[in-house]
């Protein structure tokens, strides 16, 4: 995979949404999608499919690469009426999920629609998922225990 300073800034704006799109609770990201006004005219170039992918990891987060196992994917790839093709990857097998995150990365893809889009969907999806890391991180701080060795005097 290439490195993000080899990507252009529309490629990394792309990589951005469509990350926080695949991440996004389905609910949430359909319920947004719904209340969008003047949705586009649409049609399938790949319905959703759900198949498995290869989950790779790193050994100790930065060594040597392993596979680490398969895991359920599904995915979905749309034409707009004027042509833009989107393309939605999501995890597990919300066929619902994929096809709206392909709907609006394909929105997402016309300049004059994008801010609209950004404040309307893609941050409240971003805040969102900062208060989910914000509460599992206190979660796991409120279980953390502090061991100190107390040393004997002799």
């Amino acid at each position: 995979m290439p490195s993000s300073t080899a990507l252009s800034p529309d490629q990394q704006a792309r990589r951005r949404w469509m990350s926080v799109l695949a991440k996004a609770p389905a609910e949430k990201l359909i319920h947004l999608w719904d209340s969008l006004p003047d949705k586009p005219d649409w049609s399938y170039l790949r319905r959703p499919e759900t198949g498995m992918v290869m989950v790779r990891g790193r050994a100790g987060g930065s060594g040597q690469r392993f596979n680490l196992g398969e895991m359920t994917m599904t995915r979905c790839s749309i034409r707009l009426g004027d042509g833009r093709v989107g393309h939605g990857y999501v995890a597990g097998r919300g066929q619902g999920h994929a096809t709206t995150a392909a709907l609006i990365d394909a929105l997402m893809q016309d300049e004059t629609r994008r801010a609209a889009l950004e404040q309307a969907v893609i941050a409240p999806l971003e805040a969102s998922a900062a208060d989910r890391r914000d509460l599992s991180a206190r979660k796991a701080a409120a279980t953390k225990v502090d061991f100190f060795t107390m040393v004997r005097g002799e």
